[in-house]
């Protein structure tokens, strides 16, 4: 279990952050992402490095996945936390984001070159209408599993946010911040009641 260490095990030696960066970095440097990750991960600290055991690395792993957001960085928070504290989860977090980040910029880049070309832009508008098919699509399963918890709260929140994004034109960054507050408070008066 994650709590639970053996004495003089490798698990209870902590890791320089340094070198979590290093390691976060060079997963995904290797363009891996989603749930391929995890299998590097276990690869890279469990098999090669013993710096985790397995059983503890399923616990992580599962930590990983019950948190929003990706898994890779969420993993990788994890592990680093695991290895090196607060700094590993700090410098794993920012060594995550770094390889996508320059990709994305170099990206950005050729963007600006290539634009006005012809045939670029007819394949990005033909994008445009694949991107707008797979958000409705997300949008459509986290609505059915939200229905599906039969939460009038969650629902309500919902509607609130679709109501101020598309009637009130609210920015969606005021949006998200409403949200996290609310579900904060939800999860606070959830302990308060049930402690």
């Amino acid at each position: 279990m994650l709590g639970s260490r053996k004495e003089g095990s490798h698990e209870e030696k902590k890791r320089s952050a340094p070198a979590v960066f290093f390691h976060a970095v060079s997963q995904r440097v290797h363009l891996r992402r989603g749930y391929v990750i995890v299998s590097l991960m276990k690869k890279r600290f469990v098999d090669e490095r013993h710096w985790i055991g397995e059983d503890e690395m399923l616990d992580l792993v599962a930590i990983a996945q019950s948190s929003p957001g990706p898994i890779a960085v969420n993993g990788a928070i994890v592990v680093g936390y695991k290895l090196a504290g607060l700094a590993g989860a700090l410098t794993a977090a920012v060594a995550t984001v770094i390889p996508p980040f320059v990709i994305i910029a170099l990206v950005s880049y050729f963007y600006q070159l290539f634009r006005d070309n012809a045939v670029v832009s007819r394949v990005l508008s033909g994008m445009q209408a694949g991107v707008g098919a797979v958000i409705a699509s997300v949008v459509w399963d986290m609505g059915v599993d939200i229905a599906r918890q039969k939460s009038v709260s969650s629902m309500l929140i919902m509607a609130a946010a679709f109501v101020l994004s598309c009637v009130c034109k609210v920015n969606v960054v005021y949006i998200v911040l409403g949200c996290i507050a609310l579900g904060t408070a939800r999860t606070l008066l959830g302990r308060r009641k049930a402690g």
